[in-house]
């Protein structure tokens, strides 16, 4: 854990931003490998494991399968490793960030998976917070590492972020908001972290009629969030196998590729990636079809809505994307 989290770090419990201090542990420098942090008010603590700390109790994660699917496929999707600026360009094009702007600012990775978002950000000199419920969070400490002190990353939950309010200067949440418990709540949580005037990107799941047809997802999605993740890996194998050589033809057929999002499987055909990096994508987004216990799309206008009533301005939205900023009370009180 670097040292400059601490200066962040504010107890999930207690019902303002109390402090939380490091006990003895096993400082190398300005790094705790191993320790525990506290909190004086409630008198609760939380262990620091591999440099990273955790606030999720050994069965209190509801989503065991993202921790196998991002251990199993942690450098997958990581640009720097794949040799793609795949990751970066979403980024840059949902969020609507520059990336001179990105540079020097301290920005929380919410959901943060693998760490493909925020190796990016840290990439453009971005600190960076990554978050991440599962134990996918040490895969994203992996993936991170090669950027030294600017990613520190937290096992937590979105509902209990560790975090003072106000602190930071963006925050990011790509594809985790439809695999939360209660989305509406997810969206909501996260932008007390802000600054006045902070930046806010939201990518998302949208509800689409076309996603009401999907018949044969839904079938199957009633059984497999149930099957332990190396049983639904032996079944994503056994759809992708024959499938995704026929994806690879309709995606190249303007008026049928509409199709695909009818089959089976999730297939992921960017012409930037190998043939078999193809594969390995589309076998990856099929298991994250089918692997999430909780899958619940929003539509862009809703979520426009709740970030106008939680007081943001310059609120834009579309399929699948929104993004905002926090107002500056301080600016309007004056005025």
């Amino acid at each position: 854990m670097h040292k400059w989290l601490l200066d962040l770090m504010a107890c999930p419990d207690c019902s303002s931003d109390v402090p939380l201090r490091a006990g003895e542990g096993a400082w190398k420098g300005n790094e705790l490998d191993e320790g525990t942090l506290s909190c004086e008010s409630c008198g609760k603590s939380w262990p620091v494991r591999d440099g990273i700390p955790r606030f999720i109790p050994e069965l209190g994660d509801y989503a065991p399968g993202f921790g196998f699917q991002w251990l199993r496929w942690r450098h997958t999707q990581i640009d720097r490793l794949n040799g793609t600026s795949l990751t970066e360009d979403r980024l840059l094009t949902d969020t609507k960030w520059d990336r001179d702007w990105i540079a020097g600012k301290l920005i929380f990775d919410g959901g943060a998976g693998a760490g493909r978002f925020s190796d990016v950000l840290a990439g453009l000199g971005a600190k960076v917070v990554s978050l991440d419920m599962s134990v996918a969070i040490d895969a994203c400490h992996e993936t991170t590492r090669v950027h030294g002190d600017l990613v520190q990353c937290i096992q937590g939950s979105i509902y209990a972020i560790p975090l003072r309010s106000n602190a930071f200067d963006a925050v990011h949440c790509a594809g985790v908001i439809q695999h939360t418990p209660d989305p509406e709540r997810t969206i909501l949580s996260m932008p007390r972290l802000l600054k006045p005037n902070g930046r806010l990107g939201y990518n998302f799941y949208e509800l689409t009629w076309s996603r009401r047809l999907q018949l044969i997802r839904a079938g199957l999605r009633m059984f497999t969030p149930h099957m332990s993740q190396p049983a639904l890996l032996r079944l994503c194998r056994i759809m992708v196998a024959p499938l995704f050589p026929l994806s690879r033809i309709v995606s190249r057929i303007r008026f049928v590729r509409f199709g695909l999002r009818f089959l089976p499987i999730s297939a992921s055909h960017q012409p930037e990636l190998s043939r078999e990096a193809q594969y390995e994508w589309t076998l990856l987004d099929t298991f994250d079809w089918y692997n999430p216990r909780y899958d619940q799309p929003q539509r862009h206008t809703r979520v426009a809505e709740l970030l106008q009533q939680a007081d943001f301005t310059e609120v834009e939205s579309s399929h699948g994307i929104a993004r905002a900023k926090k107002k500056n009370k301080r600016q309007n009180w004056s005025g």
